[in-house]
């Protein structure tokens, strides 16, 4: 089958999977907003979004889209690295026409994944996790579950997490204006006309993507401060 085989067709699989990624971080970023306006509102919806059979089924099939579009992204750069295997310095080479993300993104997927690994640590692995444990008869706590701007205040009132959240989040951003104009050239529509406006578009929707992300763990680590300075 084409698209497993040949280099065009990995290109599509990570093409459209990072697309639809790039869905749910508009979605998630959205939810997480309503955190900094009504604390109550959010924890419903970590409830609806908790361990219930539509919310598991959609987390596996999240699960599923970051794996191959990670995989699909390891294995296109291997094969990239060897094809230029007889000219390295073509590969080590930044041509002026390509802007530094795209010369980095294997790098920034690496610091993407990274942060991946932590966000699930500090948020699912407290969260939905706990709720399958306790389902599956294990002797968990669920008390703070569904409670997200608990788990929100606890991560983002932590300077190191701060630091490490938006390291995490600039390398997003970088990831996300090249992976989206490049996803969208993999698909076909790269034509003279629409090349320089799937660009804008890209970093315009990256950038929002970003900012909300980045709002709220600025407001609650701001809010944090403003706790301690009044104690």
């Amino acid at each position: 089958m084409w698209l497993l085989k040949s280099s065009v067709g990995k290109k599509v699989i990570m093409s459209v999977s990072g697309m639809a990624l790039i869905l749910f971080l508009l979605f998630h970023m959205s939810m997480n907003l309503v955190a900094l306006f009504s604390g109550d509102a959010y924890n419903m919806i970590c409830e609806f979004l908790g361990a219930n059979w539509y919310a598991l089924v959609a987390t596996a099939g999240l699960a599923a889209l970051v794996v191959v579009h990670f995989v699909y992204a390891f294995i296109l750069t291997i094969q990239n690295k060897k094809a230029r295997g007889a000219q390295p310095y073509a590969y080590t080479a930044k041509p002026k026409e390509v802007e530094w993300a795209s010369q980095n993104m294997f790098v920034l997927g690496v610091i993407v994944l990274l942060g991946l690994v932590l966000h699930l640590y500090n948020f699912w692995a407290k969260m939905q996790l706990v709720e399958v444990m306790h389902m599956l008869g294990a002797d968990v706590c669920t008390q703070n579950a569904t409670n997200g701007t608990y788990h929100i205040a606890q991560t983002f009132g932590s300077p190191v997490y701060v630091v490490l959240y938006i390291v995490w989040l600039v390398a997003l951003w970088f990831h996300l204006t090249h992976g989206f104009w490049s996803a969208l050239q993999t698909l076909g529509w790269n034509n003279q006309v629409w090349f320089n406006r799937w660009r804008c578009i890209g970093n315009v929707v990256a950038t929002i993507i970003i900012l909300g992300f980045m709002s709220v763990v600025l407001c609650y680590f701001g809010r944090s401060l403003c706790a301690g300075a009044c104690c």
